[in-house]
């Protein structure tokens, strides 16, 4: 059974997430608090397995409650966010701090039964996450036969990199993408976040990586150099237009009770690109992306995993290991060195 404390000012989200939540044979409520005083109470006398975290609170806000937590007394945290530009920009600041996982608060643009979904599904994945420290991990430097920003990568518009991630997936590029150098060829990004957040997200990735970063808009080119991010609530493909490979965003349903997907992106990926393409899946709980990564191995792209030890949810990437959709695992830390390194092999052999 996952104990559960909802920490949250308002009376009808307690009511709300204690209503839906109860409704799970796995899940039981054992308390809720209105503020982190009284928050930090329970927590000694209830020993939750989750809490679910409102930001912004009397007395003490969510992000110096997080903080106090996560270095006293780590427990794995879902925050349960507004979608609002400032409190996307906060949530992100929580899933740096050590958050598990963000979803939208109820009376946002997501309807009840989203929301339900979500935080049911937060809360199972948040019970069986890593806890990681209040940073994401360092960016190892690179030894000197591996200087990735001094490769001499050539000129290239039909050669990328695909990614696909979830939960933890947001710490998990912000150590590889800043290791990467500014000339590689294009990167095209699906990680499961609610709309708002992912366009903080981009912008955030932006001011501390050598590539550009942007989110994704609907007829964006795949060109060197640049970084795309699917949009929250919307699917992405990649679409191919004489030589050169092209976004397409558009809604329709959720794949694994996700939109964006990381398979409806791969399996594009790879009818357009195939073997001129690199697919990379990393951290996340189920399995959505696994299916879209054999496609893309099929098709002849070289694929590559996050592994088990570094994973804070380790369910995409074994999910695409078992079903052989993964050619090589790598520790996180490895992950900008690997796709460096194929693609400045990669881009010496000619165009398909």
């Amino acid at each position: 059974m996952i104990k559960v404390l909802i920490v949250d000012d308002s009376a009808l989200v307690r009511k709300l997430l204690t209503k839906e939540l109860d409704k799970q044979p796995d899940i039981e409520v054992v308390g809720t608090a209105m503020n982190p005083y009284i928050a930090r109470e329970k927590i000694f006398e209830l020993k939750p397995d989750v809490i679910t975290l409102d930001l912004e609170m009397p007395r003490m806000d969510g992000l110096s409650f997080l903080a106090k937590l996560m270095k006293h007394f780590p427990i794995p945290v879902v925050v349960v966010s507004s979608l609002t530009p400032k409190n996307s920009q906060n949530a992100l600041n929580a899933l740096r701090l050590g958050a598990v996982d963000v979803i939208c608060k109820p009376g946002s643009a997501y309807s009840t039964q989203n929301i339900s979904k979500d935080i049911i599904k937060a809360v199972r994945t948040a019970s069986v996450a890593k806890l990681q420290g209040t940073e994401p991990a360092s960016i190892p430097k690179a030894n000197p036969e591996e200087n990735y920003s001094s490769y001499k990568l050539v000129h290239t518009t039909n050669k990328f990199i695909a990614i696909g991630s979830s939960t933890g997936g947001t710490r998990a590029l912000e150590t590889v993408l800043p290791a990467l150098p500014a000339n590689l060829p294009g990167i095209v990004i699906v990680q499961h976040m609610p709309p708002v957040f992912t366009k903080s997200f981009a912008d955030r990735l932006n001011t501390i990586c050598n590539m550009r970063v942007k989110e994704a808009e609907d007829g964006d080119q795949v060109e060197n150099g640049q970084v795309l991010i699917a949009p929250g609530n919307y699917h992405m493909l990649v679409e191919k237009s004489g030589a050169r490979y092209y976004t397409r965003i558009k809604q329709g349903p959720p794949v694994h009770h996700q939109r964006p997907s990381v398979d409806v992106m791969f399996n594009s990926v790879a009818k357009s690109a195939g073997v001129n393409a690199m697919g990379v899946i990393l951290t996340g709980m189920g399995a959505d992306g696994a299916k879209g990564l054999l496609a893309m191995r099929e098709s002849g792209a070289y694929t590559i995993g996050q592994d088990e030890q570094t994973s804070v949810v380790y369910g995409m990437p074994r999910e695409a290991y078992n079903v052989g959709a993964v050619q090589q695992q790598y520790p996180l830390s490895r992950i900008a060195g690997a796709i460096v390194n194929h693609m400045k092999e990669k881009i010496k052999q000619p165009t398909v």
